[in-house]
């Protein structure tokens, strides 16, 4: 069985893409930013409510109801978050009008194409990994029932254990040279 790996927007391709998604589409880039910065499906993103976002307690957060099987959870409210984008929810665009708003700015950014709308809930889950934040904690806030669903992300990025390698290795006690 061949596993799919998930394709993770990284912090760079982020900034790209959102210079290339026009400031007056504000639905679009409040989107991108949900699934970015918080980890939220493209589902979760066209159902969220005004009032699913608490900014008015410590820390912020977004609740998630009814999402994928049926599951309530909260979320971090994304860094960068404003009081405008509140205003912008619910999310009139279709899920199919967002991915395909995502593409054009994909291509336009010069990004892989290959990308999709969920790339950036992958990059929101990679960012999150590749932090040190405990595996348990990152399926938690992606709403995985099974941890092995969240394990796959570990195996996204094998550059990341090329440098683990190297660290060893070419830095480390092993190197004798």
């Amino acid at each position: 069985m061949v596993i799919k790996l998930p394709k993770s927007i990284t912090s760079d391709e982020w900034k790209k893409l959102i210079l290339k998604t026009p400031k007056k589409d504000k639905q679009a880039r409040v989107a991108f930013l949900l699934a970015y910065g918080s980890g939220l499906r493209l589902s979760e993103v066209t159902n969220l409510k005004p009032e699913n976002i608490r900014d008015n307690i410590k820390p912020p957060m977004i609740e998630i109801k009814q999402g994928k099987g049926g599951k309530d959870r909260q979320v971090p409210l994304p860094k960068g978050w404003k009081q405008w984008m509140r205003d912008v929810l619910p999310i009139k665009k279709t899920g199919r009008s967002l991915e395909r708003n995502f593409k054009r700015a994909v291509k336009e950014a010069g990004l892989n194409p290959e990308y999709s709308f969920h790339s950036l809930r992958h990059g929101f889950a990679t960012r999150l990994l590749e932090s040190g934040v405990p595996l348990n904690h990152v399926q938690s806030l992606l709403g995985h029932s099974n941890i092995a669903t969240t394990s796959i992300y570990t195996k996204a990025r094998p550059i990341d254990a090329i440098k683990s390698y190297e660290d060893l290795f070419w830095n480390g006690i092993y190197r004798i040279y």
